[in-house]
């Protein structure tokens, strides 16, 4: 493990390799999961903010699902997370003419329309944080979904800190992430 400011790292986020391969695994991350994606506390007010701007790229089901559940709700768990269609697919996804999925939070941020890009623990995938009092346990989630983008990032030889800097640094900031680069740089002396 390694430790920057309050972020516990597990090795794993150093060393695996990771680039997403959007055509082989269609965005299944959206869909396959036990629960919604897990929200921040000010996510779930930005969401109810900014639903107009990006439900118009939803799909009739996710709406439905919003209608029904509300914009966010809490899992068996106790957390805040998004919606889902049929205890399946996250509520606000939609499908490209390729038939992979995207999030349609994003494609309003993408479009210029919000300068919300999408919840980080999405942005983050497949790095899940947990929040304790005294740190943030971050940690590789791996699974067979993204054998794909394992074998694109040996590949490209990207590290999974690499992949994610940018929801990293959207997590903990700039100097931050700077710290975990001298931090991997050490330990690889």
């Amino acid at each position: 493990m390694l430790q920057i400011d309050r972020a516990l790292l597990s090795f794993d986020v150093l060393e695996k390799k990771f680039v997403c391969e959007l055509g082989a695994c269609k965005g299944e991350c959206c869909v396959d999961g036990d629960s919604g994606a897990p929200l921040e506390e000010d996510e779930t007010s930005t969401i109810e903010k900014h639903y107009s701007m990006f439900e118009k790229y939803m799909t009739p089901e996710g709406k439905k699902a919003i209608k029904k559940q509300g914009k966010w709700i809490i899992d068996s768990d106790g957390d805040k997370v998004t919606p889902l269609v049929k205890n399946k697919e996250c509520a606000y996804t939609y499908k490209s003419n390729e038939g992979i999925v995207f999030c349609a939070i994003e494609k309003a941020f993408l479009e210029k329309e919000i300068d919300f890009q999408k919840p980080l623990s999405c942005h983050l995938y497949p790095i899940r944080i947990t929040t304790y009092k005294d740190f943030d346990a971050v940690n590789y989630e791996s699974n067979k979904l993204c054998i794909p983008a394992r074998i694109q990032g040996e590949k490209l030889g990207v590290p999974l800190y690499k992949f994610v800097k940018t929801p990293l640094v959207r997590k903990y900031g700039k100097e931050w992430y700077e710290q975990l680069l001298i931090a991997v740089e050490e330990l690889a002396k």
